[in-house]
């Protein structure tokens, strides 16, 4: 309901009598047409010319104004009509009438214009200068407000987004603004979106184009990037190696100490192609100590078996 009560006010605010155009046109036919009858063709006395040459006059003034009540806009634009100087109506794209002298037009254009927020040096929260810039994209919405409440409206927006970027960029530090640049940059729309709503116009977006950082600051920052990978490429590193580490400690919780030494002797096989190299091996003395007791167990049986034999011999002499 309030849609098609909008559409016909638009109708209504659109609509423009042709009543100057006919007033004019039908005034230059009429004076014409007397001037033509009051003519005197057989007379040549001055007094009885005065009559037709002021009709003629009124004829030829009329015929003068006649385009001045036609204007035309193009598809993108509209203009509101100021009669003495107050505001009348609005019309949109295409033909309308107007009075001459008495109305008057302002166009305004209904395109999305881009406009280029100067470069802006601005200290961040954190005290590190930045150099910056930004574009904004708007729309009118409403022709009367921009014309009316505002002079010069693109320059006021342009001037009123300098100072709000400038005022966000400041309470924020230089990590949250390379790290969140498109929520400032909505944040920067929402305020000069509210600050400009009896403008007539609306800000679609906001984009943050460039923030240029100082030399010295770049090196930091660079630095910091790389000391950052490098901790990365040593977590990596160690969780391999603790990855690693659990699943040896399980294989040799299943394997037993023949299957380890087996496991010892492979790992030897495996480097050992390339005869130009010496390979030190160190062997745990935990794998070493099963041999070992192996091979003192062995000899204190072999002396055990021998002790019987000579006692015997003894025992004979």
């Amino acid at each position: 309901m309030s849609g098609s009560m909008k559409a016909e006010s638009k109708r209504s605010e659109y609509s423009g009598s042709p009543v100057p155009f006919a007033f004019f046109l039908a005034l230059f036919l009429v004076f014409l047409v007397l001037a033509i009858i009051y003519f005197p063709y057989r007379s040549m006395r001055p007094q009885e010319f005065l009559m037709p040459v002021l009709f003629g006059t009124i004829a030829f003034v009329a015929l003068m104004f006649l385009p001045a009540t036609v204007a035309i806009n193009k598809e993108w634009e509209e203009a509101i009509i100021l009669r003495f100087g107050k505001y009348k109506r609005l019309v949109g794209p295409g033909y309308f009438f107007k009075w001459p002298v008495a109305e008057s037009l302002l166009k305004q254009d209904k395109r999305i214009i881009t406009l280029d927020v100067s470069r802006q040096e601005v200290m961040t929260k954190d005290n590190i200068s930045v150099t910056i810039d930004a574009v904004v994209f708007m729309k009118i919405v409403s022709t009367k407000d921009s014309l009316v409440n505002i002079q010069n409206l693109w320059n006021s927006v342009m001037k009123h987004a300098q100072t709000t970027m400038r005022d966000v960029v400041g309470n924020v530090e230089l990590d949250e603004l390379l790290a969140r640049r498109d929520q400032i940059a909505d944040r920067i729309g929402k305020i000069v979106e509210r600050e400009t709503q009896d403008w007539g116009v609306d800000i679609i977006s906001v984009n943050l184009q460039t923030v240029e950082l100082p030399e010295d600051m770049k090196r930091v920052i660079a630095r910091q990037a790389e000391a950052e990978r490098e901790k990365r490429a040593v977590i990596i590193k160690s969780e391999g190696e603790l990855t690693a580490a659990e699943n040896l400690e399980k294989a040799v919780q299943k394997m037993s100490q023949q299957a380890m030494y087996l496991r010892t002797l492979s790992s030897l096989e495996d480097i050992s192609y390339d005869q130009s190299n010496t390979i030190v091996f160190a062997i745990p003395m935990d794998m070493a100590k099963g041999e070992i007791m192996g091979m003192s167990a062995f000899a204190t049986a072999n002396r055990a078996k021998k002790a019987p034999g000579t006692r015997k011999r003894g025992e004979k002499t």
